[in-house]
């Protein structure tokens, strides 16, 4: 793994577009491992079958605790380098919340609120497959950043199954934006709600993400949230 965070151009891009790509963070051999351990089914805490709950179609797997090194590895890295935007969003926004600079404070916020799951997750989609658009919040405490990885290559390993994210500004229309970050990448992207400028001072805009129809090929993903889940 390799990650190098360049701290103020990823609050420029994040605030101003709600998500930002850093690439070549995972080695390939990084990305085969954590697809040949999506069988490991001893790494996981629970298989979601999304059709099952009309999220879309695929599968994915929650991690739990102890995380795999490389997840625990990755958290740990890019958690502090977001606390200064979080809280600066919330500043903005007038909102009374500071969110602390450890990663275990967050975890026993979240704990203090009965969330204690781990929320890293494994996502596997094949042709046909899809997600639906969503906020991963899991409970009253969460982090209004996450990230995702991606594990295999956009156009070689499969088509389709661009990352969509929405954003709806009040009385307006919802804005999509379609990315396919290359194989290695992180995506870090907007939670719930951004502050954005407005003519009166800084208003909320609220963000969802998804990924469109897979049309050949498999597409897996790692996806890094940083609070915990209720359940």
């Amino acid at each position: 793994m390799h990650l190098k965070i360049n701290r103020d151009f990823v609050q420029n891009e994040i605030s101003q577009k709600g998500y930002v790509v850093i690439e070549d963070v995972l080695s390939d051999q990084e990305c085969h491992q954590l697809i040949f351990n999506f069988d490991a089914t001893q790494l996981y805490r629970k298989t979601v079958n999304m059709e099952r709950y009309r999220f879309g179609a695929g599968t994915y797997r929650y991690f739990k605790y102890p995380l795999p090194d490389i997840i625990e590895r990755l958290r740990e890295m890019v958690y502090p380098e977001l606390v200064p935007i979080a809280n600066q969003w919330m500043s903005k926004l007038k909102l009374d919340l500071v969110y602390p600079k450890d990663l275990g404070k967050l975890h026993q916020l979240c704990v203090d609120h009965g969330q204690h799951l781990a929320t890293p997750l494994i996502l596997k989609y094949q042709k046909g497959g899809f997600n639906t658009l969503h906020q991963d919040l899991y409970g009253e405490v969460y982090f209004p950043m996450q990230a995702v990885l991606f594990l295999n290559d956009y156009g070689a390993d499969y088509s389709g199954g661009e990352f969509v994210l929405t954003q709806q500004v009040p009385r307006a229309q919802s804005k999509a934006m379609v990315l396919h970050p290359k194989k290695g990448s992180m995506l870090i992207f907007c939670t719930n709600f951004r502050p954005v400028q407005g003519k009166n001072g800084f208003y909320r805009v609220t963000m969802k993400h998804g990924v469109s129809e897979v049309h050949s090929g498999e597409r897996y993903t790692l996806g890094i949230i940083f609070h915990d889940a209720a359940q």
